[in-house]
């Protein structure tokens, strides 16, 4: 199954490692620290211009040419849409009871 996330972006769900609300990121200065020098050395990819609500960290395996080792690529997407939303579409959420 794949996973829009804005734009004319879309990734497997199995690539997820996490999706998180960009109100939650900017609390802490341990995850400010982070995502700037993940930003600083390549790893982040802003889906659109407009603010982003979420953020999607990914993994993906890449396979190496015969004889070398496989890499793992992270990247770490901008998405203009929610967290809740984006959950929902993965089907991490079947229901939410308020």
């Amino acid at each position: 199954m794949f996973l829009h996330l804005g734009g004319d972006i879309v990734i497997p769900i199995s690539d997820i490692v996490s999706i998180i609300d960009m109100g939650t990121l900017t609390k802490s200065k341990d995850n400010k620290e982070f995502f700037k020098i993940a930003e600083e050395e390549g790893f982040v990819y802003r889906i659109s211009g407009e603010k982003p609500k979420s953020c999607v960290i990914t993994e993906r395996i890449e396979s190496g040419k015969k004889g070398s080792k496989d890499t793992v690529k992270s990247i770490i997407y901008y998405s203009p849409i929610s967290s809740t939303t984006l959950q929902k579409r993965a089907g991490f959420i079947d229901e939410i009871h308020i």
